[in-house]
């Protein structure tokens, strides 16, 4: 437990982390606001996160919204293609110049979640990765790099969780103020 207050602890003093996200913040509400998508991956434990922050954002953080989770697309596509290309194919069918796509991924380098980076560049989306000290393969293909100072998995997955939160909670109060 110590070491996981320790590292969130030194989140508080990372101006770059924390102008990163207050930026990444900045357009994910421009992006709402020009009536675009902010689409979630990642695999396993990751997976859950990205699942958990998109429910946060899109169903309810503090207020209710619509919310949709399709993980029959997830399986049959991984069937009928390949596991590798399940983020990227989505995105070729849902993905609009100007969307967000947010990665996560500890190492970077989860393959499906690179490839899906990778059209979402090419379809003029924004990019942004979640990952942990080195940002992997994924640091070279991300507009926003949040990559924590960390090589253990559970700790950067809790601080992903915490700046996704933070994230959503940034994001709700310029969408909807409470005294609106």
């Amino acid at each position: 437990m110590d070491a996981s207050v320790q590292l969130k602890a030194s989140l508080l003093k990372n101006d770059h982390i924390l102008q990163t996200l207050n930026k990444l913040a900045d357009e994910i509400v421009a992006c709402y606001r020009r009536d675009g998508k902010v689409l979630f991956c990642g695999n396993g434990g990751s997976a859950a996160d990205a699942q958990h922050l998109a429910a946060e954002l899109s169903g309810r953080y503090y207020y209710d919204r619509p919310l949709h989770v399709n993980t029959s697309y997830l399986t049959a596509v991984a069937n009928d293609y390949s596991y590798d290309v399940v983020f990227s194919r989505l995105l070729g069918a849902m993905g609009r110049k100007g969307d967000v796509l947010i990665g996560l991924s500890t190492s970077g380098n989860s393959g499906n979640v690179v490839k899906a980076l990778e059209k979402a560049r090419e379809t003029g989306m924004i990019t942004v990765g979640f990952t942990g000290e080195t940002g992997g393969k994924m640091k070279e293909r991300c507009d926003y790099l949040l990559n924590i100072p960390s090589k253990d998995t559970p700790r950067i997955q809790e601080c992903h969780m915490l700046l996704g939160h933070t994230l959503c909670e940034i994001v709700e109060a310029q969408l909807f103020p409470r005294n609106a």
